[in-house]
């Protein structure tokens, strides 16, 4: 197996590797560090990078194997997070030359949560500024590039963390949501991104813990690999008064179920949000494969005509409180 093929396998498959000794946390390392020298120059993905730090997390990582410890979770993935993330000790900007050399002194929540699970943190993801943008660029780092079409977008504002993990710089990624920034990406770049309920990936620091609209989310190649996110970033923390008490457990369960009865409403435009025929000929498809699974699938029509306008007055005072 090469290097190449190493950096598209789904992460759980990674794990395996890595449970059965198959691959030492720095070599697997060392197969992504490879791709993203190849690679990241032409997408402009990754903006910052720490080999220095990966490897001595990688290093640790091959020790406590060594030494017989338990698996994590997420044991040596490595991960980048989204630039509108604090990651201490490693440049944060939030897209912005205001915050073009700033350094924080601690870790978000979500970053204690993945590295605590295992997960090597390599640098940080492309946004556009401030996170405010359907597409990834900014004055700081510049464009980040769709790896399917160069002269294409990949969408935003975790733009970066889509194109990395289509382009197999890393195997999964945090991103955030705001108005679609998980989603937009992700259908972008021909990967998962996942919007979780409010609360259920708390987010801390926040400036506005009550403010429902703006979430933390995984990203990866399969939806699989999704669920195993979750498993280690989901479940409440006391400083955050929106979260879901139910416990990250749950996503541990697998995600082979009985889906007969299941009801699915779905709609082809949101009510008159115009859709590309071939977008909407892959929903159809899914709509025949939940049919097909036993799924009770309805089609209707929601009037969505003023969300757009109601998003961009609730994002504005979002960002002027904050």
């Amino acid at each position: 197996m090469t290097n190449l093929d190493v950096c598209f396998l789904p992460a759980h498959r990674m794990l395996e590797m890595i449970s059965k000794g198959e691959i030492s946390a720095v070599e697997l390392l060392d197969c992504h560090l490879d791709q993203i020298t190849k690679i990241n120059g032409k997408i402009n993905a990754i903006v910052t990078l720490d080999e220095d730090r990966a490897r001595s997390t990688a290093r640790s990582i091959d020790q406590r194997i060594s030494q017989k410890s338990p698996m994590r979770i997420l044991e040596a993935l490595p991960v980048a997070h989204k630039d509108l993330t604090v990651t201490k000790d490693m440049r944060t900007t939030f897209g912005s030359p205001i915050f073009e050399n700033f350094v924080p002194d601690r870790n978000a929540l979500i970053v204690d949560r993945l590295q605590d699970s295992g997960a090597v943190t390599i640098g940080k993801t492309n946004t556009p500024e401030f996170g405010a943008g359907s597409q990834t660029f900014n004055t700081v780092f510049g464009t980040t590039r769709n790896p399917y079409d160069l002269d294409k977008t990949c969408g935003g504002s975790s733009g970066g963390a889509a194109a990395a993990l289509a382009a197999g710089l890393i195997p999964i990624a945090d991103g955030s949501d705001h108005g679609g920034s998980l989603r937009n990406p992700a259908s972008f770049c021909n990967v998962v991104g996942l919007r979780p309920s409010t609360g259920r990936v708390p987010t801390w620091p926040n400036a506005s813990a009550w403010y429902p609209l703006s979430v933390l989310g995984p990203m990866a190649r399969t939806v699989a690999d999704i669920s195993l996110m979750l498993s280690a970033i989901a479940g409440p923390d006391l400083r955050c008064p929106l979260s879901i008490m139910e416990s990250p457990n749950i996503f541990q369960q697998g995600l082979i179920r009985d889906f007969k009865g299941v009801r699915i409403a779905w709609s082809r435009t949101l009510g008159g949000i115009p859709v590309d025929d071939e977008v909407l000929g892959v929903i159809e498809g899914a709509v025949r494969g939940l049919e097909d699974l036993g799924c009770i699938v309805e089609e209707v029509d929601p009037d969505l005509e003023e969300a757009d306008e109601v998003f961009h007055v609730l994002r504005a005072w979002h960002m002027e409180s904050t």
